[in-house]
């Protein structure tokens, strides 16, 4: 039961930015609160600074997946405050309290991908009760492998031929969709680079892989959420966001960090 408490928690904390109601934030620990947003102060006080900086009634917020891994809970929103975003937000507990929050963020495009896919939709059900260490383990295999040390004679072992559900939203389904966008960016001389895998969290058939790289020359956080079916990659969503220069940063203490 604690698991499903904890999840719905999160979901009532996430809309009450929308909402403007209090109850919902007591869920987090007033005395110890570590924010990683680096728009965002630290601590409960620069949570609720946010909160009062949006026009009353202007926030939308629809959560489509929520899942849990030990203290860990992380979901992904549909958000719009100062315009459509799509969000994956997580939170630490201990104590039964929030004490620590990572997200990332990107402006949701107004039309679907090559495959007619939004950045949300798709599988929301949670399959593989037991099964998340190894689908963990595949993920964070495929990420370094191919991703981080672009291994790509790897690639095609990670997945079911091309059956491969594809949310990115410059990116159609498939291997296929894949290479051809991984072609025409580096025709346009955008380089996409992966550097380090700090945290991959999961439950059951999702996976979220959180890591840090350089896009298109800029410093870049990547979340990435995986799906698995039968041992292989079968759909995947993501949020990539340019991590800020360290003088705009509202709180000290950086993008990622996750305690040991």
């Amino acid at each position: 039961m604690e698991n499903s408490q904890k999840k719905q928690q999160v979901v009532a904390l996430l809309k009450a930015i929308e909402t403007g109601e209090a109850a919902p934030v007591a869920v987090i620990n007033p005395n110890s609160y570590k924010q990683h947003n680096l728009a965002v102060a630290d601590g409960l006080a620069g949570f609720g600074a946010l909160l009062q900086q949006l026009p009353k009634g202007s926030a939308k917020v629809n959560t489509v997946r929520v899942f849990q891994d030990g203290n860990y809970v992380f979901a992904q929103t549909d958000y719009n405050f100062f315009g459509p975003k799509t969000g994956f937000d997580i939170f630490r507990f201990e104590d039964g309290k929030i004490v620590e929050h990572w997200d990332n963020l990107q402006q949701t495009p107004e039309s679907p991908n090559p495959s007619g896919h939004t950045m949300i939709d798709g599988h929301t059900t949670l399959s593989d009760a037991g099964k998340a260490s190894e689908n963990k383990k595949i993920v964070s295999n495929f990420v370094n492998d191919i991703l981080v040390n672009g291994k790509m004679e790897k690639l095609s072992a990670y997945f079911d031929g091309d059956n491969y559900v594809q949310h990115n939203p410059q990116i159609g389904d498939g291997l296929s969709g894949l290479g051809k966008a991984l072609e025409a960016m580096a025709k346009q001389g955008i380089t996409m680079k992966y550097n380090k895998i700090h945290k991959v969290l999961g439950e059951g058939n999702f996976v979220l892989a959180v890591s840090e790289g350089s896009f298109a020359g800029k410093a870049t956080s990547f979340y990435d959420l995986f799906r698995v079916e039968n041992g292989k990659i079968a759909e995947h969503w993501d949020v990539i966001e340019t991590i800020s220069p360290e003088s705009d940063w509202k709180n000290s203490n950086g993008k990622f960090n996750f305690p040991e």
